[in-house]
């Protein structure tokens, strides 16, 4: 209980920005594309969106559809960037679950030192096998003018 309370709030902020429906159900909500907003929480100064398929009906209201894997990323610089801890090739800034209990959408980070800017991977895996489908995003890092 206290593992699964520090995993809750030890994720980054992060909110639903809006959502338009695809298709329409009958019974139960309908499948809607979601866009969610987050800020990575080792490097202030960027923010990423997210859009990802949420299936809905029956089985979505439920919390028991399993969602596609198709998700798009954007991040970009919305201020000084700073960056507050040694940033590790691969790492999660995001993740939600896709079914009840196999499937995860996640964001890692990569840091270019060659070219200075920050890479967001977005992709799905399943406890046994995930999925190609991904989307990229980079950010440059420059400098940022002041107020």
């Amino acid at each position: 209980m206290v593992l699964f309370g520090w995993w809750v709030f030890s994720r980054p902020e992060r909110g639903t920005t809006g959502s338009v429906s695809t298709n329409f159900r009958w019974l139960g909500p309908n499948d809607k594309i979601v866009v969610d907003g987050f800020d990575d929480p080792k490097v202030q100064g960027v923010a990423c969106h997210l859009s990802r398929a949420q299936t809905g009906g029956v089985k979505g209201a439920m919390g028991v559809a399993e969602d596609t894997s198709d998700a798009g990323i954007a991040c970009r610089q919305v201020g000084p960037i700073k960056i507050l801890g040694e940033l590790k090739d691969g790492e999660r800034v995001f993740d939600e679950h896709r079914s009840l209990m196999f499937k995860t959408l996640q964001v890692v980070r990569f840091f270019d030192r060659e070219r200075n800017v920050l890479v967001y991977v977005s992709y799905s895996d399943r406890v046994v096998a995930g999925s190609p489908q991904n989307s990229i995003s980079t950010v440059p890092i420059m400098g940022w003018p002041a107020p």
